[in-house]
This record gives C-alpha cells, sequence and structure tokens, in this order.
C-alpha cells in the first residue's frame, strides 16, 4: 500500500509534468508576446521622446517672448498714460511679483498710482454677505448713493468707487469708509489712496473651495461697479484665472461686465504685463477687450498700441 507522503510526491511529479509540457509547448506563444511588448514599449517611448521636444520648444518660446516683452514692453507703453491716476486694487491671491512689476510699468507709462486697497477674502465670503451690505450703509458718506444692485460686490465697489472715482470724489469720506471697512475685516488696513481716474484690479489664479464662485463674482461685479464710477478699469489674474472659478472667468461669462472691463489673463507673463498697461490705455478710448493665453481671451495677446 503506497504511504501518504508517496503519494503528494506524485501528484507533485505530475503537475511539475504539465507545468514543464506548457512550458516548452508555449515558446512561440511567449516569443510573439514579448517582441509585440518590446515594440510597443518603443512607440510609447518615442512618443515620448516627441512630446517632451514639443513642451520643451514651447517652453523655450515662452521664455523668448517674455524676454522680448520685458525688453521692447517699456519702450512700447513709454507715455500713453501720461499725467493719469491709477487705483490699485488687489483681491484673491494677487502675487505681490505682478503688483510690483505692474507698478513700475504704469509708472513708465506716465501715470501715477494713488494708492493701494486690498480686499481679504471676506468680501468674497456668502456668510458676511448681510454684514457687508448693513456695513455699507451706516458708512455711505452724506449726500452718497449705492448702486440699485444688491450684490456685494456691487455695492462694495459703489462705496469705495463713489469716494475715490470721479467728480464726487471725497478724501474724508474714502477715509471714512475704509477705516470702517478695514475695522470689520473687509479690506487690508493702509493709506488711504488719493483720488484716481483708472483703476487696476489684480488677482490670482482660480479660486478653490465650495463657495469659489460666488467669491469670485464678488470681485468681478466690484470691477465692474468701479469701472461705471471711474473713467475705466482692468481686470487682471494669472494662469488659471480665467477658469469657471477664476475672477477673470466669471468676469468673461458676463457681458454686461466685458462690455466694459478689459481684461487679462496672464499676468505673470512680460506680455500680459505689457498688455495691462495697453489695456489701460485703451479704457481711456472706451474700449475693451479679453486678453492673454486662455480660450476666452478673444482679443488676442494684447490690446493694439
Amino acid at each position: 500500500m503506497i504511504s501518504f507522503r508517496a503519494h503528494i510526491v506524485s501528484i507533485a511529479a505530475v503537475f511539475l509534468a504539465l507545468a514543464v509540457g506548457l512550458l516548452l509547448g508555449s515558446g512561440g506563444v511567449s516569443s510573439r508576446l514579448l517582441d509585440a511588448v518590446t515594440n510597443r514599449n518603443a512607440s510609447l517611448q518615442d512618443q515620448l521622446t516627441a512630446v517632451t521636444a514639443e513642451r520643451d520648444a514651447l517652453a523655450a518660446a515662452a521664455r523668448s517672448a517674455d524676454e522680448f516683452a520685458e525688453r521692447v514692453g517699456p519702450a512700447a507703453i513709454r507715455g500713453i498714460l501720461q499725467g493719469q491716476r491709477v487705483l490699485l486694487v488687489t483681491a484673491a491671491g494677487a502675487d505681490a511679483g505682478d503688483i510690483t512689476a505692474l507698478t513700475e510699468l504704469v509708472g513708465q507709462a506716465g501715470a501715477t498710482i494713488t494708492g493701494t486697497d486690498a480686499l481679504t477674502e471676506a468680501v468674497g465670503d456668502p456668510a458676511r454677505g448681510d454684514q457687508l451690505r448693513e456695513l455699507a450703509s451706516r458708512l455711505l458718506p452724506p449726500g452718497a448713493q449705492l448702486p440699485a444692485a444688491a450684490d456685494t460686490g456691487s455695492i462694495v465697489g459703489g462705496l469705495i468707487g463713489g469716494t475715490l472715482l470721479g467728480p464726487g470724489a471725497d478724501t474724508n469720506g474714502a477715509s471714512s469708509v475704509l477705516s470702517g471697512l478695514a475695522a470689520a475685516g473687509f479690506v487690508s488696513p493702509g493709506d488711504v489712496p488719493a483720488p484716481a481716474d483708472l483703476v487696476l484690479v489684480v488677482t490670482g489664479g482660480a479660486l478653490t473651495g465650495v463657495d469659489a464662485g460666488d467669491a469670485a463674482a464678488v470681485v468681478a461685479r466690484f470691477a465692474a461697479q468701479m469701472d461705471r464710477l471711474g473713467r475705466g478699469t482692468v481686470l487682471v489674474g494669472r494662469t488659471g484665472t480665467a477658469d469657471a472659478t477664476g475672477v477673470v472667468g466669471v468676469a468673461r461669462a458676463d457681458p454686461n461686465i466685458t462690455r466694459g472691463v478689459s481684461t487679462v489673463d496672464d499676468v505673470q507673463t512680460g506680455t500680459g504685463r505689457v498688455s495691462t498697461v495697453l489695456a489701460l490705455r485703451e479704457q481711456l478710448d472706451e474700449r475693451a477687450g479679453r486678453y492673454g493665453m486662455a480660450a476666452t481671451a478673444t482679443d488676442g495677446a494684447a490690446p493694439k498700441a
């Protein structure tokens, strides 16, 4: 009688023989499969090489365009804003480097930055909308009026623009308004800007979070209201700002805004910064456009000089 151990060894031998037979019998299949995988890998490698080369070429072209804009831009814009006064407003992740570069270019164009208003994230917080509306009614200078629109962007734009733009500009009124907004956390504390003719609103990229779209809309409508009160407004942002939750993207989706406000979606680039100054010039000529690299920049990379 065969022992249990001998039985197990016998079964194992059978399975080993089957495995060897399968391996030997499938040699042709394995070879063809290996060749196919090798060829596919070579094809993917070729595609990767081509894509990498294209990416590097595009990056080099972008660097060249930036370098060209930085070198030629100051000459192209020199004096085009001579004697103009520009109010700078920052919001929604504005980059310090963009602000510095734009301030320098605006000065080279002959204009003066009269001061800076920095809107905080609280302005775009829907939970604080009622507080902002109530505060605006209390801060409104005597004889001044808020816009009929009930959205907070228009209200803040009317409140600040009403004291810093147009014939009704009032430095004392602006001081009270901005102090009150700063105390409530809606603007950052700072010096009160002098009256201005034009407004430059600088933002960042796409906003994030549940209320991102609403927050972007507040800044876009703020810019529109400032445009109505002054001689013109330009709204700019970095890559992503033309997305659905970016300030420029929300503005471009509303023809009532883009009818008056010029927008630039690549302010992080030399070309975008020069475009911003050219857009301020076109505002004086009562024109507006959409500029940059996004698909919604339907008027090209920059305004005509």
